[in-house]
């Protein structure tokens, strides 16, 4: 397997900037998403990575070698797309077989490779089958089989499980993550999902519009989000965002949300601008005393949780919390939230002020 380096890396398309100095690092073994909603250059950065599209500038680095302008043939990669591209007329095993007989390997060497890659994959049974009566699950099999079955440096994912429905989607993933662990494979994996991209990822890239918004592992991209975009986009229901009533004061040490005074680090000094909080809905707390108040407009139930819906005076917000809490719609409650979680945000940029190495201490009064 190999390291996978991209060092400012951007393509154009005429006038069109599809993907704008993308710099990363992808570790040997690591399973490695590119996360972003449609249009965001995802797919157009894997192309480059895979050799389908060549970059308008910058480098990329396989195994340390650098192969920006080499066509895909030269890489030494496999592409898994979201369609399958397998042969129609051909059973499984010839088309597991095919990359190998195209190289001119001996077919007793071919016959052995493909045993045991379909032993990997739980497809012995369907060898000789053809591919066009197979159900989705075992088609996408079949495409990994074909992609595996030559042991490339990394493997190249295109949204593999998009065509999918959403249950046998979740059983897939499980096993394209368990398939990657055995084979300690160096994986780049595209998808706009961001369940899957938190749930199977080791390092996610967060891309919008042909930027890189965040690189990191998942916790740290969840707990931690550098944007409002990434907030916005890593979550369900997404981050919380509790608007300052006009532009605070650089040298401020608080604002005033409703009744309630909020203390906001030194850190923050050469801010800019407006700000805001932000809070995930699990961080937000039910507390009777507290004078920061908000009124019940919308309940979720969600068995053992429920998603609460509120008014405040800094906008609406939304709180996971325990099923068994009683709400009713209009109560008006009182609300914490955990300062250890808060990030604040400057509104112009929509770029985070605070990160976990900075944080500060907000505290209601």
């Amino acid at each position: 397997m190999a390291q996978i380096r991209i060092e400012n890396v951007r393509k154009d398309f005429g006038a069109f900037n599809a993907v704008s100095s993308s710099t990363f690092t992808i570790e040997d073994g690591e399973f490695f998403m590119l996360l972003g909603p449609s249009g965001c250059g995802k797919t157009t950065t894997l192309r480059m990575m895979a050799g389908l599209e060549l970059p308008t500038s910058g480098e990329i680095y396989i195994d340390g070698k650098e192969v920006g302008m080499k066509p895909a043939s030269q890489r030494d990669i496999a592409f898994v797309f979201q369609m399958f591209a397998l042969y129609p007329h051909m059973n499984v095993g010839k088309n597991i077989s095919y990359p190998l007989l195209s190289q001119g390997m001996p077919k007793p060497a071919v016959r052995k490779k493909v045993a045991e890659v379909a032993e990997i994959l739980g497809i012995s049974d369907i060898l000789k089958k053809p591919v066009g009566g197979l159900s989705g699950g075992d088609r996408q099999r079949v495409a990994l089989g074909r992609a595996i079955v030559r042991d490339p440096k990394a493997f190249f994912m295109d949204e593999p499980l998009g065509a999918l429905d959403a249950e046998f989607r979740e059983h897939m993933s499980e096993e394209l993550r368990g398939l990657h662990d055995r084979m300690n494979a160096t994986t780049v994996y595209v998808t706009h999902d961001q369940l899957e991209a938190m749930q199977m990822g080791d390092k996610i890239v967060v891309m919008n519009h042909g930027v890189i918004e965040q690189f990191g592992v998942p916790q740290e991209i969840y707990d931690w989000p550098a944007s409002k975009f990434v907030a916005k986009f890593i979550g369900s229901p997404p981050m919380n965002f509790l608007e300052f009533d006009g532009a605070v004061d650089i040298n401020a040490d608080s604002v005033t949300l409703g009744e309630s005074k909020f203390k906001i680090p030194q850190m923050l000094e050469g801010a800019k601008g407006q700000l805001s909080v932000g809070v995930r809905p699990e961080h937000v707390h039910f507390n009777d005393e507290s004078k920061y108040r908000g009124t019940v407009t919308a309940i979720e139930y969600l068995g053992t949780t429920q998603i609460i819906t509120l008014s405040t005076f800094n906008g609406d917000i939304k709180a996971r919390i325990s099923s068994s809490r009683a709400v009713s719609l209009k109560e008006n409650v009182g609300l914490d939230f955990d300062h250890r979680t808060l990030t604040v945000f400057e509104n112009e940029r929509g770029k985070a002020l605070l990160s976990r190495a900075n944080q500060g201490v907000l505290n209601g009064g």
